[in-house]
């Protein structure tokens, strides 16, 4: 009867961490690494429909703005070495039937979400990525609970989602560069040292920060005409050693200001574009246009993103937790996801840096919330 009971008691742990998972800080599950892996076709993606998504911004919204093909939202992330935690793994492991196309929807649960964020604050903080990313969440959730009531307000750069039935925040604040951009004397000054942004984060749950497509621009896009490091004051700046020293600066607020006990970070890993098919070994040298389907391969062609080598430097010299959601990669393997011609309302101008919705950034958000439970 001993080793009987002490048999069942080792199945029902080894079910219990197949539900929930075990989490490390690493982005770990167990011995697997939830961020290497490759994309598989599924038929019953997506995990929503932008018909019941009313919110969804016009830019992300690649079906109602014509685009004709659908091949692109039947893929989800699979990991090499293991299943991301589902839901109904204990159900399907007792012997009860169950529907495989519902257990693969329960990779994200919603309502789960929800009440595990009863009465806190999820913010968003970086440039139109992140807010990519929270449209994302803001579907995914709605969709779960439907007949739930929500409000969406915007005050200054901040957009939130709310259900008031779960005292739940989802919130944008927009910041491209998370430092800060100040006026002087007529000019707009980029202050790699200056973190006032940081006022708005205090005491916020769950921050998710991303920054990076704003650093390349120039000419009329380039929204300074000075950049300030300590004292000195620069026409222009190598942009990557201009990036690398605003995430320095991100760090010092992080482990001056983050009370581990009360508010989880991530850092949004960088986004990429495609922009020049030779990125991933297509020589006709075409941009995203055209694409319906992911690269079949476990690693990108192109190599690792040189923006993301500089952010995982200096999350290195970060003292407080902050977990990586290392979509790079992943991201990079979906040269199909992007608007390119179906966003902003039709074919005007090429979009291969945002992503269309229902799209990859669900998979962040999946990876989020499976960094979270």
């Amino acid at each position: 009867m001993g080793l009987f009971c002490f048999v069942a008691a080792v199945f029902v742990l080894g079910l219990w961490q197949q539900v929930h998972g075990e989490i490390k800080e690493n982005h770990v599950v167990g011995k697997c690494n939830i961020y290497e892996g490759k994309w598989v076709y599924d038929t019953s993606y997506p995990l929503y429909n932008s018909s019941s998504c009313p919110f969804i911004l016009q830019e992300f919204n690649c079906q109602k703005n014509a685009r004709p093909d659908h091949l692109y939202l039947k893929y989800r992330w699979q990991p090499t070495s293991c299943h991301l935690p589902r839901l109904q793994t204990l159900v399907k492991s007792i012997g009860r039937k169950d529907n495989v196309k519902n257990e693969v929807k329960y990779l994200f649960n919603g309502k789960d979400l929800l009440i595990r964020m009863r009465g806190k604050r999820l913010m968003f903080v970086g440039d139109s990525l992140s807010a990519n990313q929270w449209q994302s969440l803001t579907c995914l959730l709605h969709s779960a609970v439907p007949r739930a009531p929500y409000t969406i307000t915007r005050i200054g750069s901040i957009s939130t989602f709310h259900f008031p039935t779960y005292g739940v925040f989802i919130m944008f604040s927009r910041n491209a560069f998370l430092v800060d951009i100040v006026i002087q004397n007529g000019a707009r000054i980029l202050k790699l040292n200056s973190i006032s942004g940081g006022l708005i984060w205090n005491g916020v749950d769950v921050l998710i920060f991303d920054t990076w497509h704003w650093w390349l621009h120039t000419g009329r896009k380039q929204p300074w005409n000075f950049v300030q490091y300590s004292s000195k004051t620069f026409k222009d700046m190598n942009r990557m050693v201009a990036y690398e020293k605003a995430l320095t600066t991100w760090a010092r607020w992080v482990n001056s200001n983050v009370n581990p006990n009360k508010t989880k970070v991530f850092f949004q890993g960088v986004s990429p574009d495609h922009m020049d098919s030779r990125e991933w070994a297509d020589p006709r040298g075409k941009t995203c246009t055209g694409e319906i389907g992911p690269l079949q391969s476990r690693s990108y062609p192109g190599g690792a993103h040189p923006a993301q080598v500089v952010l995982e430097k200096v999350l290195r010299t970060v003292k407080k937790p902050v977990h990586l959601l290392d979509i790079t990669t992943l991201s990079q393997l979906r040269k199909d996801g992007h608007p390119a011609t179906y966003g902003y309302g039709g074919r005007r101008g090429m979009d291969c840096t945002h992503w269309c919705l229902p799209g990859v950034p669900d998979i962040w958000n999946q990876l989020l919330y499976t960094s979270l439970i």
